[in-house]
């Protein structure tokens, strides 16, 4: 059996060595779109994260039997042509649910504690000229007795919203969907959780219902002080909107994904003048080293399950 990773750096310095016992490997760093055909076509089974797969490149595949999608979402995949073509689509699900989970909490404390400046402040030698032990210049909360509102309960969702209980917050959904009911937490509509949470985190998927959810006229309705996390998908705030806002009034900012990635070159968010209350990273939250260990072995049990 032939397999085709086409993007591995990815996955960083993880371990991939349990791909050779399945067959003959080959490993490509990264796949442009116009090296896509070349690459696949005696392959039998296609590993992909974001490399996109279309029906061309299937139906010119003609060893293809399985497309492995190193990852929770397949619209990179072409699904409707490879049920035609009678090609298997496995995706990996929940591999990365604590990951998320944390790094959600990461950037909340990120924000909320004021890290950057402190951690500055220091290293400066700002703190060496004190007159006092400490500095109190920048106050910061107590997540207890906080709302928290929470936009997609998924599995990740609902983890977080766990860890936001324990800490003594009182949580509160909203479901993208409409469908989600549950006992656990209290349901409001959106204008609801905008004016009245103090924290707010997405992770919902992007779609009609989800895009560009969170504009400038709903950012306007939060409060002041309120800190709002998306690790859901770029997209889901409208990007033109929170760059306009931050500037304007007292809304932190905590993005882990974003409409195009990589970010574009000079991008918006690079000019804001009110630095400290926008903390963004690079799509980096389901990327703990647990994370992307159990999503190759993951992968490699879909490929052992063509077998």
């Amino acid at each position: 059996m032939k397999i085709v990773l086409l993007d591995a750096l990815t996955f960083g310095n993880t371990d991939l060595s349990g791909f050779n016992t399945l067959g003959k490997v080959e490993v490509f760093q990264t796949t442009s779109n116009e090296q896509t055909l070349s690459r696949i076509t005696n392959t039998d089974v296609i590993v992909t994260n974001k490399v996109v797969i279309t029906k061309e490149h299937m139906q010119n595949a003609l060893n293809l039997k399985l497309i492995c999608v190193a990852a929770t979402g397949m619209n990179n995949v072409d699904l409707q042509a490879a049920n035609e073509l009678n090609i298997e689509v496995k995706n990996v699900a929940g591999y990365s649910t604590d990951s998320v989970i944390q790094h959600t909490f990461s950037m909340l404390f990120y924000l909320m504690g004021h890290s950057r400046y402190y951690d500055e402040v220091v290293k400066d030698g700002t703190y060496s000229r004190s007159p006092i032990f400490t500095d109190v210049s920048k106050p910061f909360f107590e997540i207890k007795g906080k709302k928290w509102g929470i936009i997609g309960l998924g599995s990740i969702g609902r983890g977080v919203a766990n860890i936001a209980c324990a800490f003594g917050a009182e949580v509160f959904y909203y479901s993208t969907s409409g469908v989600n009911r549950t006992q656990d937490f209290k349901r409001q509509n959106l204008d609801e959780m905008l004016r009245e949470c103090d924290i707010i985190t997405i992770h919902a998927p992007l779609n009609d219902k989800t895009n560009n959810l969170l504009d400038y006229e709903q950012l306007l309705t939060c409060k002041d002080g309120a800190i709002i996390l998306n690790l859901g998908r770029g997209g889901i705030i409208n990007e033109d909107a929170i760059v306009k806002i931050i500037d304007e009034k007292n809304i932190y900012f905590g993005l882990d994904v974003l409409t195009k990635e990589p970010m574009v070159e000079n991008h918006p968010f690079l000019s804001v003048k009110n630095k400290e209350n926008l903390y963004i990273t690079p799509h980096i939250a389901w990327t703990s080293v647990e994370a992307r260990d159990k999503l190759i072995a993951l992968t490699i049990k879909n490929i052992k399950s063509l077998n």
